[in-house]
């Protein structure tokens, strides 16, 4: 399967900067702190800074409330989960289903203790808690109490008794999920955006390769990012029961955006009382992420894209919760700077002087080396777990929990890892941030100094490169005035390449045709200079045995397959704005192709064009088509594929291919389904 589709860096280094700060992962500056974090891309507005402050504040806080509240409950600790609900979201509390079932896993674990304590206790709970909840939480609710009396009955190591199930630790867990899907929609604290989309894209690329019996070039990522089990659903109270029926084209939308039943998506558009894009954000966020594997993608993207420092010697502060995403990246570019370095040992970048070549370069870029943030991991969580919260909870328990995520030690050897090969491998990020940055900043004469002084032998096998760095250096010539100038590097420079690689001679006409129209607001927006700056990056970092990072291989294999399976589904992603996926498939322009555009308007204008529109930028289809794709629309019907899949549950693609075989007719399909 191909796996290359083309992905906006710019856009996911949005995404990642606005997971990293909401989540109070990168270190802020003095003058900053949590709550002067970007506002979530998910807000359709812009709200003044105040209130932007407050609510990401707030949704950070709840978040870590939420977690804490997990933990006590998955380590059986009921009753600081309950203390901890009152303290901070006390009307949760005020719903009797909720609670009832919080007071049956109370008296679970009270029986647990196998002590006459814990054995009077039990009975007390029943007395003055659990009973009375019974017999108003729900109507299963009294026939549920009644059941699991016989715990006092059973013991809890005879797997064949009636309650087996009530004594397995499995209950902890989904007690715990429960109540972190009712407190997610009842605080707002949804993850940020970046976490759902890659918990969406992940979930349809693997439905996609499952379906079409391929296999996954990422595979190893997502198993391991992605977890099989989710939460529990929060259920919506009898009253919302009577609301009005949902149109069945967002039931249908939900159902298998998220891979729910029919009655499921109704349900769930119930609890968020219609609300279609509140019910995906709640369902979406049911499936879980390995958070240590997610650290770890997003740290070694924002050490790659220099978001923030490199840092490959861990500090000592760092807490042992973070411990394995900086010690698995430390481990993978040590291993590459000695054996993925091959282009590398055949060069002159052995023998270069690094300081000098440094030097040079932070004299340009020192601005944006001063703008790149510590990683401070998650430090908040452990100070969190030291604080008045943790010590309601059974420390054991507790500390049992963490330790079963807790694998920082076990990569504790790559601390005897050569400081100066990690220094080294600083170094390199450095240099090749450094040309990165000045390409963004359209310094090519720069860029191109550099990178020979760092190796000779690159722009010999890396032409087109070296051509568009002087088709910007032209560029900028022209809007300057200077055509003489301009004429000097296309003869010097940019014919000789072009004689050499008969794929450049096209791009030279058209980049000699802006000599008809050097207008300097028009060479300005006509120069993607962040795709020939990410061009420049993989390919002087692998030069230097710095592999892209997972996170990228991660997402050209997810765009790839959500635009393929938006064409089976002959239809547009209803999430696809929400979960910001459209602007990571809004595209630059290549330089080559800009170029192209740019000699095209200057050619109408000069035959008297009244009106010249330029673009930088270009979009995939929406939905992942070509123009001259068939819609479903003239397959058949829109109210038959939605009855089909209705009636027969079937996923859209299925539906069409169906309706297709009987002329659009759905009673006909569904009579030959059930004949």
């Amino acid at each position: 399967m191909d796996d290359a589709a083309p992905v906006n860096w710019e856009a996911l280094d949005a995404l990642v900067i606005d997971f990293a700060t909401s989540e109070n992962l990168i270190e802020q500056q003095p003058q900053e702190s949590l709550a002067d974090s970007p506002a979530s891309p998910l807000s359709p507005l812009s709200p003044s800074s105040s209130s932007v402050s407050s609510s990401s504040s707030s949704s950070y806080h709840s978040r870590l409330i939420i977690r804490q509240i997990r933990r006590c409950l998955a380590a059986g600790d009921i009753d600081a989960g309950i203390e901890l609900l009152r303290a901070h979201a006390p009307s949760v509390l005020d719903d009797h289903r909720v609670l009832f079932r919080l007071q049956k896993q109370k008296f679970i674990e009270l029986l647990r203790k196998g002590t006459e304590e814990g054995r009077d206790a039990a009975i007390a709970c029943i007395r003055t808690a659990l009973a009375p909840c019974a017999l108003d939480a729900y109507p299963e609710a009294y026939e549920e109490f009644k059941h699991v009396l016989l715990a006092f009955i059973y013991d809890i190591h005879d797997q064949s008794s009636p309650v087996a199930n009530e004594w397995s630790e499995k209950k902890r867990s989904e007690i715990a999920g429960l109540m972190t899907s009712v407190l997610r929609a009842h605080l707002q604290a949804y993850d940020p955006v970046f976490a759902m989309t890659l918990r969406y894209l992940t979930s349809i690329h693997k439905t996609f390769c499952f379906r079409q019996g391929t296999t996954s070039p990422i595979s190893d990522l997502t198993e391991r990012l992605l977890m099989e089990e989710r939460d529990p659903p929060a259920v919506p109270q009898e009253s919302f029961y009577e609301a009005p029926p949902f149109d069945e084209v967002d039931i249908q939308a939900l159902a298998h955006a998220v891979e729910l039943t029919r009655q499921g998506a109704v349900d769930s558009l119930r609890y968020a009382k219609g609300d279609l894009f509140q019910a995906f954000q709640n369902e979406l966020c049911r499936t879980k992420l390995d958070v240590p594997v997610l650290d770890e993608l997003v740290r070694e993207y924002c050490v790659y894209r220099g978001i923030v420092r490199s840092g490959f010697v861990a500090s000592a502060e760092n807490d042992v919760v973070n411990s394995r995403p900086e010690t698995d990246i430390e481990m993978r570019y040590a291993s590459e700077s000695t054996g993925n370095c091959e282009d590398c040992s055949t060069s002159e970048i052995q023998q270069l002087d690094i300081s000098k070549l440094l030097q040079r370069n932070r004299n340009y870029t020192s601005g944006e080396r001063s703008k790149r943030k510590r990683w401070r991991g998650r430090q908040d969580e452990q100070e969190y777990l030291s604080g008045v919260a943790y010590s309601a909870c059974s420390k054991q328990d507790l500390d049992a929990v963490i330790a079963r995520a807790d694998i920082g030690g076990e990569h504790q050897g790559i601390e005897k890892q050569s400081t100066e090969d990690l220094n080294n491998m600083d170094d390199r990020y450095e240099i090749v941030l450094g040309i990165k940055d000045l390409a963004a900043r359209g310094m090519a004469t720069e860029v191109v100094e550099q990178v020979n002084a760092l190796d000779p032998n690159f722009f010999s096998q890396n032409h087109a490169l070296l051509f568009q760095l002087k088709q910007v250096e032209f560029l900028k010539l022209v809007s300057a005035g200077d055509q003489s100038g301009a004429l000097k590097v296309a003869c010097s420079h940019m014919g000789p390449l072009a004689a050499n690689d008969p794929s450049l001679l096209k791009p030279l006409k058209e980049t000699l045709v802006v000599l008809l129209r050097p207008h300097e607001e028009m060479l300005g927006k006509g120069l993607p200079l962040n795709a020939l700056a990410n061009s420049l990056q993989v390919a002087i970092g692998k030069r230097l045995g710095i592999e892209e990072p997972q996170l990228m291989r991660l997402m050209r294999a997810a765009i790839h397959t959500h635009n393929e399976w938006f064409k089976l589904q002959m239809c547009k992603d209803r999430f696809e704005g929400l979960m910001r996926i459209d602007s990571l498939k809004e595209l630059e322009t290549p330089l080559l192709s800009a170029c192209s555009m740019l000699s095209s308007s200057a050619d109408s204008s000069t035959q008297g064009s009244s009106q010249v529109t330029t673009s930088s930028s270009a979009r995939l289809p929406e939905d992942g088509t070509s123009p001259a794709q068939v819609s479903s629309g003239e397959v058949c019907d829109e109210s038959a594929i939605l009855k089909v899949m209705e009636f027969l549950a079937l996923p859209r693609a299925d539906a069409i291919h169906l309706l297709a075989q009987y002329n659009g007719n759905a009673e006909t399909v569904i009579q030959q389904i059930f004949a």
